[in-house]
């Protein structure tokens, strides 16, 4: 009953924190392009526009296209999501504040988040429509593609640190300069890789072949509406907030931060911000690139650049310069 109710108190907390982190890219990107965003819902920031926009989508009408796979294209949202809701089941926020620390945590968030394609490429073939398939398709392209560079770099810290448990990682970055995005080359390449696989993977411009307005719309989604529609978007905002977490986790130090332990949750959040608003950064300052150019990046350069990094870090531990226990 305890675990019921840790799972229901951290699922809506997350709903939540995903909800107004719509309203923070919004700010973010209005004030990189000199303008104020939202505004007056919830006067005088607007506060309350991600609760006006999701009462919104809940008012709006459910259309279901008329010659779609019904059963595949009103499963795909919840498909969609729940692998993106699972992800923060092993996120520790702090030492002993989280739903299971397991021993195998980044293997089990790596594993977990990937699923997220299956729900994506049924809403493109549930849909029955060419723009919607098309984005699909590339989906299957390009997450996979960035998926084994993203999972190379987010390796780098596990062979550093000895453990795939997330608070041993944490522990590992103990001491001034700890961190592991600090650690000599091997760190900062690491976390590079680790935020370009990341803006690959979430469709986040200049990756964002999969929903080119020009091209294909609102891509794979494009027949949704409603809550269906609020659910993909849900989902796709909250793997982006897990996968911060995730970086703050491998490279930021996770909750480690001077003052007292319990400012530790407020650290951990603060630095997960951080690694949003990096790839925000990216997503509103640079142009979208061609579908042969982001394969070629993944293929070509990520990918055997991330390889030959965790390589390295196997030899830096195997002469005794690792953190783990």
């Amino acid at each position: 009953m305890t675990h019921l109710i840790v799972a229901f108190v951290l699922l809506n907390a997350i709903i939540l924190v995903v909800a107004y982190i719509t309203l923070l890219e919004r700010k973010f990107a209005a004030r990189m392009q000199s303008r104020i965003g939202p505004y007056y819902v919830g006067w005088p920031h607007g506060w309350l526009q991600p609760i006006a926009d999701a009462l919104k989508l809940m008012l709006k009408e459910d259309v279901v296209p008329t010659l779609s796979d019904r059963w595949v294209y009103n499963l795909a949202p919840l498909v969609f999501l729940l692998p993106c809701m699972l992800i923060f089941a092993t996120i520790p926020f702090a030492p002993g504040l989280g739903l299971a620390d397991l021993n195998i945590g980044v293997l089990f968030f790596l594993a977990v988040s990937a699923l997220e394609i299956v729900g994506l490429f049924m809403g493109g073939w549930g849909s029955n429509n060419k723009y919607a398939l098309l984005s699909a398709m590339r989906a299957v392209n390009q997450i996979i593609s960035y998926d084994l560079p993203f999972i190379f770099a987010a390796l780098v810290p596990v062979v550093l640190a000895g453990s795939m448990q997330m608070s041993a990682i944490v522990v590992a970055q103990q001491g001034l300069f700890g961190w592991f995005v600090f650690y000599p080359g091997i760190g900062q390449l690491a976390f590079l890789a680790y935020v370009i696989a990341t803006i690959a993977a979430e469709n986040r411009v200049p990756f964002d072949i999969l929903e080119a307005e020009s091209e294909l719309v609102a891509g794979f989604r494009v027949e949704y509406s409603g809550m269906k529609f609020a659910l993909i978007q849900l989902g796709e905002y909250a793997h982006l907030v897990g996968t911060s977490f995730l970086g703050a986790l491998l490279f930021l130090g996770g909750w480690l931060g001077p003052g007292p332990t319990w400012l530790g949750p407020l650290w951990f959040l603060l630095k997960a911000v951080l690694v949003f608003l990096l790839v925000t950064w990216v997503r509103w300052s640079f142009v979208r690139i061609r579908v042969d150019q982001i394969l070629a990046i993944s293929w070509k350069l990520l990918l055997p650049a991330t390889v030959i990094l965790l390589l390295a870090t196997g030899f830096v531990v195997a002469a005794g310069f690792g953190r783990g226990a």
